[in-house]
Parts: structure tokens; C-alpha cells; sequence
């Protein structure tokens, strides 16, 4: 009996936003002929843990392997991991059983979730989204009757529901067909093969009257199953919950007292934030604080329709409002729907009926975006949404009770540390918490199968942070530290001591900066030899303060359109302060911010080095985010760029000395078995201008030399060395160092 092929590949999250929370893997079109394959065919994918998910076609390249959100939370491996893709058979489940929230559990049927999870393929453990498999259906799916029961259910934001598959019959890999019975834990299930056969057709019929009256019942009942937290509980917005009952209670409850002031009772509100920090969550409270039905409008969902449906949604979502009132109409993430670039020409229809909307008495309208800058301006006129409030990002001590209130009605031992977790988690809002409080509980349920009384401990927690990392870091373009701090970098004492006090003070002890009245540094340049750490400098540093770290490399902003390459520096310093504490690592600065005037792209760097000028002492302040450029050419770099209040600390690199060489042939030798006969100490000594990055390569080399004397080598000798040091030349040019030391004195 042969195995099945298998294939290991690099896990990268796919960029289609069609795949997102699907449960698909694409591979490239040779990789599924290697493994027998056709697409929309199952496969296993074992990554730190075993799931299953569809395999379709992807023009990547064939050591990639594209995986959508879900998949990679299951596998329990970030970006860059390795995954082992084979094929796999996959079983008709005679039943399976489900968790999820209580909305979910007690709005959604289970015939409709039936519907939902036709075409997927799953196993124990497995998160799945509710989204139906519409890429490739089943001939047995019904789409578009899975989407309209779940909105009518859930209402809008059906399409953020996630369930666990908690049990299944058979065990391994499942599919759900049209006679699976599909079970809510401790809640309704469907009927079964059995119960519809067992009595004949009256059985059969009454089943079908039964279900078919659930159905009815789903699309006349709107009304939301689980009640909006209360306004206490929102931990970090207390204060714009407090002006936005205000401003409800104002027009809603003392519309005459508005008018005698000469104001009009009329109430448009933005509320803004990065994404997940409970936006929608904060006008659903507020809103059930003042006893005022709240009717919502998701405007992603909309802004895919046909300009006429997207029209008529939007319609009859404020006819449903003003027939409800004191209601407050809901638009959320109306970036989507209101673009503030190319309009489509439903947006001035819907623009219409807002203003129309708005003069309604008691009926306010309320929209959120975690990009208000990307909101069409027309609706942030004083005739329509005329207030905003904006929901920052929590800090450490909000994500403390934070944590506290999510894990309030959760098993916990005794020694779980909310505020250590909460320090380990810069840049998380809410619905990061939340994915963590699920990664943390599927691990202690791994952890704890036949514990009558299972509980989370903090190496849940701890473990469930390799795997959930803060939404604004979903990018591909954040710096992996691999558990480095400067600990680990040896030798170069005074370099570290200043880069702990120009990037990690400022993070971890504003308090002493504030007492003496100065403003920390925004900006640090590092510079020095090619070869010689500074990109290994920075991973240590960002492992020590365990800061989210953005990384550009050279010319990555620059964009031969007009304006594109500024809009990438303010997503880039966006994308920073929403997950801050953070650091913005500029690789190769002296590409991105030459000298202006002297370029011949057409103004394209002059651009960017004006839109970094501005981000960095512009009119809004950076806060807890530091920049950071790297380069071998400080000579190149703008000056403009250099001046206090930008890179204004410059600290120089300076090639390894005969210490450090050796300290840095110990740490690159370290699962090298070393011959009796090999002195590091004195080797390091004689390799004068080698950099560090030859020093890693003459380890390499006199390895791979041992291997060529003998494949069943054991060890590595001086000999190998001395051989190594014909081929590994030392790379330092003496010309450079003069000037870097020159430029080094002047500064």
C-alpha cells in the first residue's frame, strides 16, 4: 500500500479578499498535479496543528502556499510557516456538532446551518465562518437562501460569525450533506436520516411543515437575540459612550429644548477607530441605554450590490427606522459604501435619502470607519453627519480590564496575570482579545480532553499569542524578531545602550520625560558598514521591547502614479499608531529619502521625502511609534531628514572588532561540532575586515568543506577553516570605513 504524496511548502496569507474566512488553500497548478489532484479537491495541511481545507488553483509560485485567514488560524502557524500539504478523503458526516456564540446559537437554526456549511470540509477543532462556499458550490447548495436566512437572522454582521466544530461522526475529515444532522451543542439539531424514514412519509411530510415553519419564523423575526453589552462594560470608550448618550438623549428626549437654543434636533454622528476596537459594539449599547431600536445597514455588504439593490436596501432600512422610532440607523465601515476616491453613482442616491433621513424626529443616524480620511466628504457635512468621535487604540492598562471582562465568565486558574498578558499584546483592540480569549480556549481544551473541569491557564494565554496577532499587523510586511532580544547580540555595549534609551525609554517610561518637560525622540538613524548587524540589531531590539515593527525596505513606497507614493507613507504611519507601541524600520533609507532635487524620477522621491517630513513633525503628534532608517550611505540621505525632532539620534555601527568577530563565529558555530583543534578566540583575531555576515559565511563555507572531504563528516577542523578563508573573502572596503569614520567624527 503506497502513502499519500506529500509536500511541504511556505504558508503566505492569500491577498484575494474572495477567499477570505473560506476555508481554501491555493497552490500552484503543478503542485496539484504532484499530489493527484483537481481544484475545489480536499487536502490535509498540518502546520502546528491538523486541519483540512479546499484546494484550488493559484498563479503563485509553487513553493507557496496561499491560505485564507481561517485556515491559518486552525493551522496555528503565522506567515512564512511551513505547512505540509497531501491529500486527503474526505468523509459525508452523519453528524456533527457545533459551538458558537449565543447570537449565533440561538438565532440561527440548525437547518440554516446546514445550509451554510454545505461544499466545506472541516475537522474537530476547526474554526468555520458562516460565509457559504460560493466559490465552488455543491449541486445540493443553496446559496443564496444560506446568505438571506443568516442576514435575516443575525442581521449584518452575520458575515463576522465564526463557529467551532466541536464533534463530528465519522471522525478525520468531513463534508456535511444534505442528510447530516446538525447538532448546536446543548441547543436545537436537525432531524435525521432515521426520524424522516422510520415513520414512513407522513413523518417525512410533518419534518418538512416543521421546518419549513422555522424558516418563516427566521425571516418575520429581526430582532436582535443577544442584548448589547452594557454601557459599562465598554472598557476604554467610557467617555465617547458618555457624549453619545448625550447626544441621543438630547434629540431623542429634549427635542424642544434644542429648538429654544436655536439648534435643530437632528443628530448625524461619525464614530471612527482602528479596526476591531468595538465601534459598532459602543453604538449598539449606547443606543439600548436610551431604549432606541437600532436598525443597521452593513455597508460592505451593500456597496458589492447592483447600484439599484444597494439603493433599495438602504431605502428600507430608514423606512424600517422610521417606523420604529427613537431609532438610530446604523451604517457600518461606510467607507465601503461612501468612498471618498471615484464615488460610484449610487453613492449620491444614498447621500439623498441620509439628508432626507436625518431631518426625521427621534430618528438619529450613526455611521463608523476605521479610515474616516477615506469617507466621501459630502457626508461629513454639517447637514448630515456633523459630529465624530473617535475610539482610540487601548493601552496596556485598558487591555487589563479588557481582559478581565472577557474572561469574566470563563474557568481561569488562579495564577493567570491579566496585566502580564496585556503587556505582551501591543496593538490589540478587542476583537484581537477576543480571537485570543478562542486560540487560548481551544488550547486548554486540547490541553484537558477528560478534565471534568477544564480551565485556562496562563500558558494558554501565553501559547494562544504565537498564533493571534493584532489585526492591524495582518500585512505581509511586519519584521519577524524569532525570539531576539540584545541579550542575545554580543559585544557592541555602547551601540545597544543607545538605542535602549532612544527607542525603548521613550516607550517605557514616558512618565520620566514628562516629569522633565522634554519631548522623547521620534526618529534614530543607524549606519554602518554593510554586513555588520544593523538589521539584526533591530529584530534584537524589537524581541526586548516586544514592539510590533513595520519594515520597508529601499525603494518599496516609491510609485511612478501621482500621489500614490505619499498615500503609502500616511498608510504606513497609519498602520503604526494603530499598533502601537511600534517601530517603523526604514531598510536602505538612503533610497527611500535621497537628496531632494537631485533625483530624475520625476519628483517621485522629492514626494516622499516631503510626505516623511511631514508624518514625523507634522501637525499630529506621533505617539508610542518610533522610526528607525538603516543605511551604509548616511552621506545620501536628505539632510532635511537628519534635523532634531526626525532621525535626530544617529548612531553608528562600527565593524566588529577582533572580540566581537570571535563572539560572532561562536554564535554561528553554536550547532556546528567543533574540532579540538579550532581556536575561535584567535581565528576572530586574523579576520580583520570581515563583517559579521562573513564571519556566519566562513562557518558555512568550512562546513560544506567538511562535507565535500567526506559526506559522513562530524566535525569541522581548523583545517576547514583555513581552507573556508580562500573562498570567504573578508567584504569591508577600507575606503568606506575611512569614510564612514569620517562621517562618524563630523557628526
Amino acid at each position: 500500500m503506497t502513502s499519500s504524496p506529500q509536500i511541504t511548502l511556505t504558508a503566505r496569507l492569500s491577498p484575494s479578499a474572495i477567499d477570505t474566512r473560506r476555508g481554501v488553500v491555493r497552490l500552484h497548478p503543478e503542485v496539484l498535479d504532484a499530489l493527484g489532484l483537481r481544484p475545489w479537491e480536499a487536502v490535509r495541511l498540518i502546520g502546528a496543528r491538523v486541519s483540512v481545507a479546499l484546494a484550488a488553483e493559484s498563479d503563485s509560485l509553487p513553493g507557496v502556499a496561499l491560505l485564507d485567514d481561517i485556515t491559518l488560524t486552525n493551522l496555528g502557524i503565522v506567515e512564512g510557516s511551513e505547512v505540509v500539504v497531501s491529500p486527503v478523503t474526505v468523509s459525508a458526516a452523519r453528524s456533527i456538532t457545533v459551538a458558537g456564540s449565543r447570537l449565533a446559537t440561538t438565532a440561527v437554526t440548525p437547518q440554516t446551518l446546514r445550509l451554510a456549511l454545505m461544499g466545506k470540509v472541516f475537522t474537530v477543532g476547526d474554526a468555520v465562518s458562516l460565509l457559504p462556499q460560493d466559490l465552488a458550490p455543491p449541486p445540493e447548495a443553496d446559496v443564496t437562501a444560506a446568505r438571506q436566512r443568516l442576514s435575516q437572522a443575525i442581521g449584518m454582521t452575520w458575515t463576522n460569525e465564526l463557529i467551532t466544530i466541536t464533534a463530528s461522526d465519522p471522525d478525520g475529515a468531513v463534508a456535511v450533506a444534505p442528510s447530516t444532522v446538525v447538532n448546536w451543542r446543548d441547543g436545537p439539531r436537525t432531524a435525521g436520516p432515521a426520524q424522516i424514514t422510520s415513520g414512513g412519509t407522513q413523518v417525512t411530510a410533518q419534518s418538512q411543515v416543521i421546518e419549513d415553519a422555522v424558516i418563516v419564523s427566521e425571516e418575520i423575526d429581526t430582532s436582535p437575540a443577544e442584548a448589547p453589552l452594557p454601557v459599562a462594560d465598554l472598557v476604554g470608550a467610557t467617555e465617547a459612550a458618555r457624549k453619545l448618550t448625550e447626544w441621543l438623549e438630547l434629540a431623542f428626549q429634549r427635542p424642544e429644548l434644542l429648538r429654544k437654543l436655536g439648534a435643530a434636533p437632528r443628530l448625524g454622528a461619525l464614530v471612527s477607530g482602528p479596526e476591531g476596537v468595538g465601534k459598532a459594539a459602543l453604538v449598539r449599547s449606547v443606543a439600548n441605554a436610551v431604549d432606541a431600536r437600532i436598525i443597521e445597514v452593513a455597508a460592505p455588504s451593500t456597496a458589492v450590490l447592483a447600484a439599484n439593490a444597494a439603493a433599495g436596501q438602504v431605502r428600507a432600512a430608514i423606512a424600517e427606522a422610521e417606523k420604529n422610532t427613537p431609532a438610530v440607523l446604523l451604517l457600518t465601515d461606510v467607507d465601503a459604501l461612501l468612498p471618498a476616491t471615484n464615488p460610484p453613482p449610487v453613492a449620491t442616491i444614498v447621500l439623498d435619502s441620509l439628508r432626507a433621513a436625518v431631518n426625521t424626529p427621534r430618528l438619529a443616524i450613526v455611521a463608523t470607519t476605521a479610515h474616516p480620511e477615506a469617507v466621501d466628504p459630502r457626508l461629513r457635512t454639517v447637514e448630515l453627519l456633523d459630529r465624530e468621535l473617535a475610539l482610540p487604540l487601548p493601552t496596556s492598562k485598558i487591555r487589563t480590564d479588557l481582559l478581565r471582562v472577557l474572561m469574566r465568565d470563563v474557568p481561569m486558574e488562579s495564577d493567570v496575570d491579566f496585566g502580564v498578558v496585556a503587556d505582551r499584546t501591543p496593538g490589540f483592540v478587542v476583537a484581537d482579545l477576543v480571537a485570543l480569549r478562542r486560540e487560548a480556549s481551544v488550547r486548554a481544551a486540547l490541553r484537558q480532553k477528560d478534565s471534568p473541569e477544564p480551565k485556562i491557564s496562563s500558558e494558554d494565554l501565553v501559547g494562544a499569542l504565537e498564533t493571534v496577532r493584532p489585526t492591524s499587523m495582518s500585512s505581509s510586511d511586519n519584521l519577524q524578531t524569532g525570539g531576539l532580544t540584545l541579550e542575545a547580540v554580543g559585544d557592541m555595549a555602547e551601540v545597544k545602550q543607545s538605542l535602549t534609551e532612544a527607542v525603548l525609554w521613550p516607550l517605557q517610561y514616558p512618565d520620566s520625560f514628562a516629569r522633565l518637560g522634554v519631548q522623547p525622540p521620534r526618529g534614530v538613524l543607524l549606519y554602518g558598514p554593510p554586513g555588520c548587524g544593523k538589521t539584526f540589531l533591530i529584530r534584537a531590539l524589537a524581541g526586548t521591547g516586544r514592539l510590533n515593527v513595520m519594515s520597508v525596505k529601499g525603494a518599496e513606497l516609491m510609485d511612478k502614479w501621482v500621489g500614490e507614493s505619499e498615500r503609502a507613507v500616511r498608510e504606513l504611519f497609519r498602520r503604526a499608531a494603530e499598533a502601537s507601541p511600534a517601530m517603523i524600520f526604514l531598510d536602505e533609507v538612503d533610497a527611500l529619502a535621497p537628496r531632494r532635487g537631485q533625483s530624475s524620477d520625476s519628483g517621485v522621491a522629492d514626494r516622499v521625502v516631503a510626505a516623511l517630513l511631514t508624518e514625523l513633525d507634522g501637525v499630529e503628534p506621533l505617539r508610542d511609534v518610533i522610526v528607525v532608517g538603516a543605511t551604509n550611505r548616511p552621506e545620501l540621505i536628505d539632510p532635511a531628514l537628519l534635523r532634531p525632532g526626525r532621525l535626530e539620534r544617529i548612531i553608528y555601527v562600527p565593524p566588529p572588532d577582533g572580540e566581537a568577530r570571535a563572539a560572532i563565529l561562536r554564535s554561528s558555530a553554536r550547532n556546528t561540532p567543533l574540532a579540538d583543534d579550532v581556536d575561535l578566540d584567535a581565528l576572530g583575531e586574523r579576520l580583520d575586515r570581515y563583517s559579521a555576515a562573513d564571519c556566519a559565511a566562513l562557518i558555512r563555507e568550512a562546513a560544506l568543506t567538511a562535507m565535500r572531504e567526506s559526506l559522513e563528516a562530524t566535525v569541522v577542523t581548523a583545517a576547514h577553516l583555513d581552507k573556508a578563508r580562500e573562498s570567504v573573502r573578508p567584504s569591508l572596503d577600507p575606503a568606506q570605513l575611512a569614510s564612514l569614520e569620517a562621517y562618524a567624527k563630523s557628526r
